[in-house]
């Protein structure tokens, strides 16, 4: 059985920089083959939310197969979402 495909989107932008790699608001990225170019901070937490949703799991208060989540940068905070791919 393939692995579902996942998605992530920069969807919000709330700190008073911009993004030190040159991440936009409605940037996007196959986690498999583009993980490399997203920002090593927010894919460091990116990560266990996209192996519970790969993987069967639910994150709570989320609609089913998503998860939003910032990244740890104080000066940036950019929010991203990850969506599970069904194919």
């Amino acid at each position: 059985m393939a692995k579902p495909k996942i998605r992530l989107t920069l969807i919000e932008r709330k700190g008073p920089h911009g993004c030190h790699r040159g991440h936009r608001v409605g940037d996007t990225f196959d986690f498999d083959t583009q993980r490399g170019e997203l920002c090593p901070m927010a894919m460091h937490v990116a990560f266990p939310y996209v192996d519970i949703l790969r993987y069967g799991g639910a994150i709570p208060g989320q609609p089913e197969g998503t998860a939003v989540f910032c990244c740890p940068d104080a000066d940036v905070i950019n929010v991203f979402k990850i969506e599970k791919i069904e194919k």
